[in-house]
């Protein structure tokens, strides 16, 4: 592992001498690419060719959080490089590339510069150290004289310089170093700055690759049609009329529930599908209805497991001068992504090759092993651009579709869902029933908190232990960890699953959690005749991140500051992802609509890489929570969905979009996330503010007036 060089000297003073240190970076071997033999690859994330360029090696997915760039800049710090002459590209699917937090190659979380923060800066600085013993040996003098400045080494006595390209082959002679020294922050020239992000270029001039971009020799295209109603199976099908379309080459039965069309292009297959009659057997959830998922919800709510208990909230509510109940319900949401799910596959002797916009490389891997039967190095994931994910792509169906139908084919097989398929076969984020009680002293003082929740579980399909104990810890993130000071407080999950797949959705059980917390505590503050914000500060004493975005956010705004008629403000704060963000939205009601016409956000996500991506996905964080709050809503009917496409699952437009202001806290804390973060307090500062508006509470979304 590497050290800073204070934390070295530190820990030199405590032990009385020197200390060693160990790390391991994976090998260059994990690349997909082969290495020049005069090019410099110390390590699986940089390879640095005799021109000059570096090219920093991601292990992580692109999918518009800038990740691409942020990843090589923690490589260049380090380095000591040249930015203009860094490159970036995809890693393969391989261990060398596991997020340390996760334990498998994987994005998501918001954990992608948090988990990366330490292996690739240490992956810089041991290059930069081989280059430095290169350039010493050459000319013959200690590298203790020598420094790495801007892509060059420098003999700093005689000013004699060699450029990293020209060290390339010497510095391949170095032996890996035993211990590295990490930057202070207060030494960082690259992190912390605003740089242009490396995949621009590529989006704008058509060089970026996507799934549907793939063109292979002798593929296929395939359409599925899936079962309609969840949990249902296929039980026969006609496929007559589909077979005679000009270019449809077969139609084949697929996985349980679905059939597959296989063509030379997409449009005979897309055709095609709609030829088709299939005998579907709904498995008894032929009846199902949001209606109804609310009401198992309700009869399980008041019987969920402790979560977090402290305090006698029962006594509290009992002699309490004032007590507060309300029922806050939240709907299933589509991921929406722009781009549908897509997915190109090829198995032949040699292997099986994915090519896919995925977010779980280690998944997909494991994947294509079950359904070929192949080992671990024999299946190749080509990383491609991700046109949104959200958490979509870390999913397996679209990549299981692919890969089943090349295998039988025996052919390469490219997969394409329609908007249609995509919003009606999601892994949706969870819909919830919340029910809240809280007591309020004579002097409107909060004495208890009590929160029930019920709800599906995400982790109950992959963990066993989820499903034994029924509790999951995605479910409660942003209740469970209420930083409130009230004396009694009590949180419990009911997990209730219903027949609806249910996944990862940008922040997740904070997403949900947040807004029903942030928007019953201003439900609390009106009846103890408070002002939000200030009832906030109060009870936030001993948590001085949330004080400090709440403070910030409410500064810029111009909290307590006249609005002009007809407009109020809303306030919300919310901690997830080792990030703390707090956002002001200024909203008016207009044609029996709300409309958002401002907001404020103050982050503290810890210490800065790039601020201009932090802006960016506070920016795009908000739009995608904002577009829940007023228009998400995937319901059931009759065991489907009712929405198909975005003229029933509306997104916005950008008339709707508000005026957006990011401000950035200075931290010295370590590195928290920024891709979801932003989601999380959208919907209740929205809400908040409708109700100091109406006077009316908003206890479920979207809002409807």
């Amino acid at each position: 592992m590497g050290i800073t060089r204070r934390g070295f000297l530190q820990a030199s003073a405590l032990t009385g001498g020197g200390l060693l240190i160990g790390f391991q970076i994976p090998a260059a071997e994990a690349r997909t690419a082969p290495v020049a033999e005069d090019a410099f690859a110390p390590n699986a994330w940089v390879r640095i060719d005799p021109d000059g360029t570096i090219t920093a090696v991601v292990g992580s997915s692109e999918m518009g959080q800038g990740v691409m760039t942020a990843i090589p800049m923690l490589l260049a710090e380090e380095l000591e490089a040249d930015w203009s002459r860094i490159q970036a590209e995809f890693a393969p699917a391989d261990a060398a590339y596991t997020n340390p937090i996760i334990g498998q190659q994987l994005t998501g979380g918001s954990t992608a510069v948090r988990g990366y923060w330490t292996p690739v800066r240490e992956a810089g600085a041991a290059a930069r150290m081989m280059l430095l013993a290169a350039a010493a040996q050459r000319w013959g003098v200690s590298e203790s004289t020598c420094v790495a400045k801007q892509g060059e080494i420098i003999h700093e006595a005689s000013g004699r310089r060699l450029g990293y390209g020209e060290l390339a082959s010497d510095a391949a002679k170095q032996s890996v170093p035993e211990a590295v020294f990490l930057k202070e922050p207060d030494e960082f020239n690259l992190l912390g700055t605003s740089q242009k992000r490396l995949d621009t270029p590529q989006k704008c001039n058509g060089r970026a690759l996507f799934a549907q971009d793939i063109q292979r020799p002798n593929m296929l295209n395939a359409v599925v049609q899936r079962c309609p109603v969840f949990g249902g199976t296929r039980k026969g099908f006609d496929a007559e009329s589909a077979r005679q379309i000009k270019g449809v080459v077969d139609v084949v039965p697929l996985h349980e529930d679905a059939v597959a069309v296989l063509a030379e292009t997409w449009w005979p297959a897309e055709q095609a599908r709609k030829q088709l009659t299939i005998d579907w057997d709904f498995a008894g959830h032929g009846d199902l209805s949001s209606a109804e998922i609310s009401r198992l919800f309700e009869q399980a709510v008041d019987n969920g497991k402790s979560v977090r208990a402290e305090g006698d909230v029962d006594t509290a509510l009992k002699d309490a001068a004032k007590t507060l109940e309300a029922t806050y319900e939240v709907p299933y949401l589509a991921h929406a992504c722009m781009e549908p799910m897509s997915c190109v596959a090829e198995v032949s002797d040699d292997g099986c090759d994915i090519w896919v916009g995925t977010q779980a490389q280690t998944r997909t891997q494991k994947t294509g092993m079950e359904i070929t039967g192949l080992p671990r190095e024999k299946v190749r994931v080509h990383t491609l651009f991700l046109g949104g994910g959200f958490g979509r792509r870390s999913e397996q169906d679209f990549v299981r579709d692919a890969v089943t139908l090349a295998k039988q084919s025996g052919r390469p097989v490219k997969v394409i869902w329609s908007r249609e398929d995509d919003i009606r076969h999601d892994y949706y984020r969870p819909a919830t029933l919340n029910r809240f009680a809280a007591a309020l002293d004579a002097d409107g003082k909060p004495l208890a908190w009590r929160h029930r929740i019920a709800g599906p579980s995400i982790r109950a399909r992959f963990f066993s232990e989820v499903r034994e104990s029924g509790m999951d810890g995605s479910s409660v993130e942003g209740a469970e960890n209420l930083p409130y000071a009230i004396d009694a407080l009590e949180v419990t999950y009911a997990m209730v699953n219903p027949p609806v797949p249910v996944g990862y959705w940008r922040s997740v059980g904070s997403s949900q959690n947040a807004f029903v917390t942030e928007a019953f505590f201003d439900e609390l503050a009106r009846a103890a005749g408070r002002d939000p914000l200030e009832l906030r500060l109060e009870l936030l004493a001993e948590h001085p991140r949330h004080l400090g975005v709440l403070e910030l956010a409410a500064e810029k705004a111009g909290w307590g500051e006249p609005l002009p008629e007809g407009r109020a403000r809303g306030i919300a704060v919310a901690e997830s992802f080792g990030s703390f963000c707090a956002q002001v939205a200024e909203v008016e009601i207009a044609d029996d609509q709300v409309k958002v016409r401002r907001v404020v956000c103050a982050i503290d996500c810890g210490q800065i890489v790039n601020p201009s991506i932090i802006e960016a996905q506070m920016e795009g964080g908000i739009l995608y929570g904002l577009n829940a709050t007023l228009n998400g809503e995937i319901s059931i009917k009759d065991g489907r969905v009712e929405q198909g496409n975005f003229d029933d699952y509306p997104l916005l437009n950008i008339s709707e979009m508000p005026e957006i202001e990011v401000h950035i806290l200075e931290s010295d804390a370590s590195p928290g996330g920024v891709g979801e973060p932003g989601t999380p307090p959208i919907a209740p500062a929205v809400a908040n503010a409708v109700l100091a508006l109406t006077g009316k509470p908003v206890r479920r979304l979207p809002i409807r007036l």
